[in-house]
C-alpha cells in the first residue's frame, strides 16, 4: 500500500522512522517533515482515538484509524477506500444533478401555472367584460324596442287602419318581438355567465309553481288549436321558484313554437327520491344527432316553426345554464315524426310536513284584513299615493310621509299599526336606518316591511338577518294583500327586532313569496 523499500520495515523498527518515511513522500500532507513526526508520536503516547482519511498523489484514498490497546500501545490500520469514495462522490453529483432537475423542473411547472393564471385572468376579464357590455347594452336597446312595440300596438288598433297596412304593422311588431327576445336571451346569458343568480331554494308545491304557467300559455294553446293539459300533482319539491320556473317557460316555449297540432302535456313523475317534471308534446321530434347540440348557444333544430316563429338557439342553452346552477339533471328525449320530452329532476320534500304548514298558508292568503292604521315612507310621491289609493280600498288608513322627518312626526301623532318604507329614500340614512330609529319611538313596536327596487343579494341578507319582510318593486297588489293578511293574523304576537339575531317570519315568507 506505501510501497515500502525490503528492509524498512522490520518488528523492533521505531515508528518515528516509518512517519517520517510517509512525511518525506507527502503522505502527511504540506508541512515540516519533523512536524508531522512529532504531532503524531504526540497523539499516540497521548491515546488519541482518530479517524482521518488523506487523498494520496495516484487520486487513491486512505482512511487510518488509531486507537489505543486496552493492553497498552497504540495500533493504527490503513484502508484503502477508493472504491467507497468513487461511489460517494457518484451518488453525490446524482443528488445534485437530480436537485438541479428538480429545481429547474419546478421553476418550468410554476412558470407554466402562472401563465395558465394569467391566461385564465385574461379569459375570465374579457368574459366579465363581455357580459357587463352585453347587460348595458341589451338593457339601453331594450327601452327603444318596447317603445316601438307599444307604437306598433297602438297603430295596429286604429280602426280606420285598411288591412294591408294592418297586416305591415303586424309583421313589423313580429319583428321588433324577435328583436327583443333576442336582447333578453343575451342579457340573461351575459348574467348566467357573470354570475349574477344566486339560487335561493326553497319548498314549492308543484301545483303553485304550474299555475302561472298555464295561465299564460293556455290561451295561446287554445288558439292555435292545441290542447294544453296539466296533470295534477300534490308533489313537493326543493328548488329555487324563480330559476325552475323560467326553465319550464322555455320548455313550454318551444312546445308551443314547433307543435302544429295534437297536444302538450306537463307533468310529474316521482322517481325515487326525486320528482321529474315532464312537458311532452306532438311536435316534430328532433333528430337523434341533433340531441346532443340542442343545448349549444344559437344551435336550432331543423325544421321552422309552423307558426313562423323560428327559435333564436338560446332558450335551452339558457336551461342547461340554469340546471347547471341549480344542480338538477336535464333530461330529452325525442321520437322523429312524433313528438318530444323535455324533464327536469329535482328534489322531493316529504309531503306531510308541507301538508302541516300550507293550512295556515290558505287561511293567510284567503283571510279578511282588519282595519289597520298604516305608516308609508317613499320619496316618491307617485307611489305614496298609488299605495294609499290601494290601501285605503282595503280599508286601511294611512300617513303618508316623503322622509325621516315627515315619518317621525306621523309616527308620533298616531301609532301605526303597520310600516311599510322603502330602503333608498334619498340621501342620508337607509330606510333600514331609519325605520330603527322609528321603533325606538314604540312600544311595543309594530310590525313592518321593506319595499325596494333594490334586489341584491346584499340586501337581502341584511334584511333577512333582521327579520325583515322584503317586496320588490313593482309591487303586486296579491303579494301585499297576502304580506298584510300574514301581519293581521299574528296581531298581538312578537313585532319585529332589528336585530342580527331575528329571522323572517317563516309563516309571512311562505303565505307573500317575499324574503
Amino acid at each position: 500500500m506505501f510501497d515500502y523499500p525490503n528492509g524498512l520495515v522490520y518488528v523492533g523498527r521505531p515508528i518515528a522512522d516509518l512517519i517520517r518515511y510517509n512525511a518525506e513522500r507527502g503522505e502527511c500532507g504540506p508541512g515540516e517533515v519533523e512536524e508531522h513526526v512529532a504531532k503524531r508520536l504526540r497523539h499516540m503516547r497521548a491515546g488519541t482515538a482518530h479517524v482521518f482519511q488523506r487523498k494520496r498523489a495516484d487520486g487513491s484514498v486512505l482512511e487510518m484509524r488509531g486507537q489505543q490497546l486496552p493492553g497498552g500501545g497504540f495500533v493504527t490500520t490503513f484502508t484503502d477506500v477508493s472504491d467507497y469514495k468513487k461511489v460517494e462522490l457518484a451518488l453525490l453529483e446524482a443528488n445534485e444533478t437530480l436537485e438541479q432537475r428538480v429545481a429547474q423542473r419546478t421553476a418550468e411547472l410554476s412558470a407554466a401555472l402562472e401563465a395558465q393564471e394569467f391566461a385564465r385572468y385574461e379569459a375570465q376579464s374579457a368574459n366579465q367584460s363581455k357580459s357587463r357590455f352585453l347587460a348595458a347594452a341589451s338593457h339601453d336597446l331594450l327601452q327603444p324596442l318596447n317603445a316601438a312595440r307599444l307604437f306598433t300596438s297602438a297603430l295596429r288598433h286604429q280602426p280606420t287602419l285598411d288591412a294591408e297596412s294592418a297586416q305591415l304593422a303586424e309583421r313589423i311588431d313580429t319583428a321588433f318581438r324577435v328583436a327583443e327576445d333576442l336582447l333578453e336571451s343575451l342579457l340573461e346569458t351575459s348574467r348566467l355567465d357573470a354570475g349574477k343568480y344566486q339560487p335561493e331554494p326553497a319548498d314549492i308545491a308543484v301545483a303553485e309553481l304550474i299555475e302561472p304557467l298555464v295561465q299564460q300559455f293556455s290561451l295561446l294553446a287554445q288558439r292555435r288549436g292545441l290542447e294544453f293539459r296539466v296533470v295534477p300533482s300534490r308533489a313537493v319539491i326543493r328548488s329555487d321558484p324563480h330559476l325552475l320556473r323560467r326553465i319550464l317557460q322555455n320548455f313550454c316555449t318551444n312546445a308551443l313554437r314547433y307543435t302544429r297540432k295534437g297536444r302538450i302535456v306537463l307533468g310529474v313523475r316521482h322517481v325515487g327520491d326525486d320528482a321529474r317534471i315532464e312537458l311532452w308534446d306532438t311536435g316534430p321530434g328532433i333528430a337523434d344527432e341533433q340531441l346532443q347540440r340542442i343545448f349549444d348557444e344559437f344551435h336550432r333544430v331543423d325544421g321552422a316553426s309552423p307558426w313562423g316563429e323560428q327559435g333564436l338557439g338560446l332558450g335551452l342553452s339558457i336551461c342547461e345554464r340554469i340546471a347547471r346552477i341549480l344542480n338538477h339533471q336535464l333530461r330529452v328525449r325525442s321520437w322523429p315524426g312524433h313528438g318530444s320530452c323535455f324533464a327536469i329532476q329535482v328534489p322531493r320534500v316529504r309531503i306531510r310536513a308541507r301538508d302541516e304548514a300550507s293550512e295556515p298558508r290558505r287561511s293567510m292568503l284567503a283571510g279578511d284584513l282588519r282595519p289597520q292604521h298604516v305608516l308609508c315612507l317613499d320619496n316618491e310621491p307617485s307611489i305614496l299615493e298609488g299605495m294609499a289609493s290601494l290601501l285605503t280600498r282595503w280599508g286601511m288608513s294611512c300617513d303618508l310621509a316623503a322622509n325621516r322627518t315627515e315619518a317621525l312626526d306621523a309616527l308620533l301623532r298616531r301609532r301605526p299599526d303597520l310600516i311599510l318604507i322603502d330602503f333608498h329614500i334619498g340621501s342620508g340614512p337607509d330606510g333600514i336606518e331609519v325605520l330603527g330609529e322609528l321603533l325606538k319611538h314604540c312600544n311595543p313596536s309594530p310590525p313592518a316591511a321593506l319595499i325596494t327596487a333594490d334586489a341584491s343579494p346584499e340586501l337581502k341578507q341584511r334584511a333577512r338577518a333582521l327579520g325583515l319582510p322584503v317586496l320588490l318593486k313593482p309591487v303586486r297588489p296579491a303579494a301585499l294583500r297576502a304580506l298584510l293578511s300574514s301581519f293581521a293574523r299574528r296581531s298581538g304576537g312578537p313585532a319585529p327586532v332589528l336585530d342580527e339575531t331575528s329571522k323572517v317570519d317563516p309563516a309571512i315568507s311562505e303565505a307573500t313569496g317575499v324574503d
